[in-house]
């Protein structure tokens, strides 16, 4: 192979530090749009196939039509530049997604996408290899990213290498915000994983001209993520909660602070939350986290909420609590409000002589949930700082990750699934289920809300 001389960035050049460290399992890299981070997976894999004659590495992106076409690119790209010549150095067998390198190092493409068909990805499950690089990683399920780290054990010891798994993507609020990114921003990133992140302004050599074109954006979210590098804007057409609305129900004021009202999405599993909210109106007054050997106990968890509620003044048809599951038990006790997700949606009773009247719901979370992120966007929906930055930031988190499915369909409006959102936060959405619930007796009103969506 040629001699190599890259002119790394100043990232890319942090990057490389953790690519051979006996330290990082695993690197993200990137959270801007042209800050080199295809061109430093590339050139990784390159590089490694050379020093160590024999391994096995893989290129994962969620779709291999898409790697071929984008990332595949790049690769060549790098090897032209390099002076690496197909058919001399390496052989590319576009049938077996394989580029096999004179050395017997060999680099597998595989499509990363969580087919229904193999939902565990099962696939993947005879693979031996040494390394990966997995690009566009925000696009992959951090499933498959677990299940190709298992696989990386192939001539390790010979080499004196460890498991490496080095990801790119853009900010997203998928699981590598909440993986990655938000450890990282908050001092507490595991210290086998690293976080960097690199934007266009970080790289020397890339157009001027691609410089202004991000920074002329005209959307101000996919600005501030391309550009910017900013993982708290969201530029998905689902997005139900602008981040900005999010944070600012910590300084609002909700106008009628008169009825009392008490919500709970009950924990079905020991590592579930069971937040209680206690509410004055659409003001979040209190957030109360029961202690795990009360959540774990229905008739312990029904005695508090019933002291609770007895101590706010808050009277049991005032009280909602999540009926699903083992949630009945505590509603059979509590004696109140039983919230059930999967319900129809409350049609106003002016819809039974005029069907134009109808509302066009799923299902009564989804109802909900449209109707709170109406109040919230207006700022209509207070909270009181709980004092406790956990409590707040899993509050904003569950809302953000909130979205509506299949924006562009002509179907019932309808939010995006529990387990859905558990893949991506790695916990249950509970604290924004439990504010969700307070809009049940608005959304039961006999008229139609302003906003609401109708047939």
């Amino acid at each position: 192979m040629p001699q190599i001389n890259w002119e790394q960035t100043l990232k890319q050049s942090d990057a490389w530090g953790f690519l051979f460290d006996k330290i990082t399992e695993e690197l993200l890299f990137g959270g801007g749009a042209g800050g080199g981070k295809t061109r430093l997976g590339c050139s990784w894999l390159i590089i490694v196939c050379g020093m160590f004659p024999g391994t096995r590495w893989l290129i994962g992106r969620s779709k291999l039509k898409r790697l071929k076409e984008t990332t595949l690119v790049t690769f060549f790209d790098v090897c032209k530049e390099w002076g690496i010549e197909k058919d001399k150095h390496f052989k590319y067998n576009e049938i077996s997604g394989t580029i096999t390198w004179n050395n017997g190092s060999v680099i597998l493409l595989k499509d990363l996408f969580n087919y229904p068909a193999d939902p565990n990805f099962d696939d993947l499950g005879g693979l031996e290899i040494t390394g990966a690089f997995i690009d566009e990683a925000n696009q992959v399920k951090y499933k498959a990213i677990e299940i190709v780290k298992s696989r990386c054990r192939y001539k390790l010891d010979m080499y004196d290498l460890i498991p490496k798994i080095l990801m790119t993507c853009n900010p997203s609020k998928g699981w590598p915000y909440t993986i990655f990114y938000k450890p990282f921003r908050d001092g507490v990133l595991e210290i086998y994983r690293k976080f960097i992140q690199a934007l266009v302004t970080d790289n020397p050599f890339v157009s001027k001209t691609y410089v202004e074109t991000l920074r002329k954006i005209r959307n101000s979210a996919t600005r501030e993520r391309l550009y910017k590098g900013n993982w708290e804007y969201d530029d998905d057409p689902g997005t139900m909660f602008p981040y900005d609305a999010l944070t600012d129900m910590f300084t609002t004021k909700a106008k009628d602070q008169t009825e009392k009202w008490i919500t709970a999405d009950v924990s079905r599993k020991g590592e579930d939350k069971f937040p209680v909210f206690y509410w004055e109106g659409l003001q979040v007054k209190e957030i109360v986290v029961l202690p795990l050997e009360i959540r774990r106990d229905i008739t312990k968890a029904s005695e508090w909420l019933i002291r609770y509620a007895d101590k706010k003044g808050v009277r049991r048809m005032h009280m909602i609590i999540d009926e699903d599951g083992v949630g009945g038990g505590v509603v059979d006790t509590v004696k109140c409000i039983g919230f059930i997700n999967g319900s129809k949606a409350f049609q106003p009773k002016e819809a039974a002589d005029d069907p134009t009247k109808k509302v066009s719901y799923a299902n009564l979370k989804s109802q909900c949930y449209d109707k709170l992120s109406l109040l919230v966007e207006s700022g209509q929906v207070g909270v009181d700082y709980p004092g406790d930055d956990e409590v707040k930031n899993n509050l904003i988190e569950d809302l953000e990750h909130m979205k509506q499915v299949d924006v562009d369909k002509d179907t019932p409006f309808r939010v995006i699934g529990k387990e859905a959102i558990k893949e991506e936060l790695g916990r249950s959405p509970d604290y924004g289920d439990s504010m969700m619930m307070r809009m049940y007796p608005l959304v039961k009103t006999k008229d139609v809300e302003p906003g609401f969506r109708e047939i």
